[in-house]
């Protein structure tokens, strides 16, 4: 866990994974922490760079300090880290005031998303009424109090179970919360809806939700999915309000398949130049890639452009390998032909994180199976690259 300022208060954080993956934003429920996805976050890490943070007051990150919280706040802290992540588009999903964060930045920042999932949220959720007097009754006894109230309204039945020490590990980590920090963004719950704020939004939107869900339940997704132009809604049967954590395989599968880019009808209309340039940026870096753009001229300029479509589009933008294999399979092809672009490859597998064990073998298989010549040239490029103690 590392720490950031943000507006002169200490936010709690991870981010995970390759530089050069698409970046996953995670944002968690009210009244929990960036732990809810911590049985999901291993799916993601082959192909996907993930990022995670705890809400105001949550987890280890420090309390409000009497301003009041809107859901533009907590969307320019999740921008903040992101940019603390140095990408500038990114993949978003939200579970009940992780969804409200969602929400507002599909309708404020949409160009920023490839794509956003909503679990377990609405446009509008509960009524200013319920908010205020839980806001009143948590500053009055305390959250560590009401957790006992509060935490099995979370889960399904079988949940608990299936793992009877849910509630009391839940309980323990809501009642370490700020009580202040939570009152405040119970007001904003009151306070701040999304109702005929999402329409004509181009984002990617997938909803989820359980059947079991008592605080957010099917009836508040199908509004909030007509709110978003009929966006595509699962309801997860015998699943409560946190999926994350009651169907951690499910909600992960699920999720890999929102968030696996979509090829369309390759073989008729190939991939968009969109998708090419986005995944050329993340893997070579923006400046390698705006130094390409520069210097090509009339002559190279389609050239480039038919790369960035086929190489980067429809080869390296296919989730059917991670980027870490293709970068294995690009070295060493390279490293066997000899061409000039293993200089760039080298680096590359840097930024992608290949080990110097990985990197060994690649080169070790050109040796015997391209040539002893073409592994010695290559291992001794990479020694100038800075490969190798």
């Amino acid at each position: 866990m590392a720490f950031h300022t943000i507006n002169g208060r200490s936010v709690a954080y991870r981010l995970l994974g390759a530089e050069v993956n698409p970046l996953v934003v995670l944002a968690h429920p009210l009244g929990m922490s960036q732990a809810v996805w911590d049985d999901v976050i291993p799916a993601l890490l082959p192909r996907y760079r993930v990022l995670t943070w705890d809400l105001p007051g949550h987890g280890a990150s420090q309390a409000v300090s009497g301003e009041q919280i809107t859901p533009a706040d907590l969307a320019a802290e999740a921008l903040a880290l992101v940019e603390l992540a140095g990408a500038q588009r990114f993949h978003f999903a939200g579970t009940s005031i992780g969804g409200v964060v969602g929400q507002q930045l599909i309708a404020e920042h949409s160009e920023r998303l490839l794509s956003c999932t909503l679990t377990n949220t609405g446009a509008v959720i509960g009524n200013p009424d319920l908010w205020n007097t839980r806001a009143g009754r948590v500053r009055q006894e305390g959250l560590a109090a009401m957790s006992e109230e509060i935490v099995p309204r979370w889960f399904a039945p079988a949940a608990f179970e299936a793992s009877p020490a849910l509630k009391a590990g839940w309980c323990t980590q809501m009642g370490r919360g700020d009580d202040e920090s939570y009152a405040q963004l119970c007001e904003m719950l009151g306070r701040d809806t999304f109702t005929g704020k999402l329409t004509g939004k181009s984002t990617t939107v997938q909803l989820f939700g359980g059947s079991e869900d008592m605080a957010t339940p099917p009836a508040t997704l199908e509004a909030l999915a007509a709110e978003l132009g009929d966006a595509p809604l699962e309801i997860f049967e015998g699943v409560g309000h946190v999926p994350a954590v009651e169907a951690s395989a499910l909600f992960a599968q699920k999720f890999l398949a929102v968030l696996a880019t979509d090829l369309g009808d390759v073989a008729n209309h190939g991939v968009a130049y969109a998708t090419g340039l986005e995944t050329r940026k993340q893997v070579l870096g923006e400046e390698h890639v705006a130094r390409s753009t520069a210097n090509a001229n009339s002559l190279d300029a389609p050239f480039q452009q038919m790369i960035t479509r086929l190489a980067w589009g429809e080869l390296w933008s296919n989730d059917d390998l991670t980027r870490r294999e293709r970068s294995m399979i690009t070295t060493g092809i390279l490293a066997a032909l000899g061409r000039e672009e293993l200089t760039l490859h080298l680096k590359t597998a840097k930024r992608i994180g290949l080990t110097e064990a990985e990197l060994r073998q690649v080169l070790m298989h050109v040796a015997i199976y391209g040539g002893v010549p073409a592994a010695n040239h290559a291992f001794s490029l990479a020694k100038e690259l800075g490969w190798g103690e």
